[in-house]
């Protein structure tokens, strides 16, 4: 799988900071307390601590992985010559904040996954 450089953003300039997208888990109103975070900082015991921070770094992840392979088929799918709107490599790097090389990473990737049959689920 494709990793991204997350020492560039799009062209190899400096990455934008995002906000991360709100997780459909965690309480609206825990959203608006930049502070709170899963209810981490309520937890005073340092091994539930750990347990439970480490618990969220693995679903993180696995949501990343997931997410990567959801983002690469869509580019193989924009980019795909049969359709009349089929955009650039360039054009999809821009829209996903890629470089134009790992956009075409990223198609190739999606083509892969497509054709093999391993969709996400």
């Amino acid at each position: 799988m494709p990793e991204p450089d997350a020492a560039q953003g799009p062209h190899g300039a400096a990455p934008r900071r995002m906000k991360p997208a709100a997780l459909l888990f965690e309480p609206a109103a825990a959203v608006k307390d930049e502070a709170h975070f899963f209810d981490l900082e309520s937890i005073e015991d340092p091994r539930e601590l750990l347990t439970r921070s480490t618990e969220l770094v693995l679903a993180f992840r696995a949501a990343t992985d997931r997410a990567m392979e959801f983002q690469a088929m869509a580019a193989a799918q924009l980019a795909d010559p049969r359709r009349f709107d089929r955009l650039t490599p360039a054009v999809i790097a821009e829209r996903a904040e890629w470089t134009e090389d790992y956009a075409k990473k990223m198609i190739e990737f999606g083509r892969e996954l497509i054709q093999s049959g391993e969709l996400p689920d």
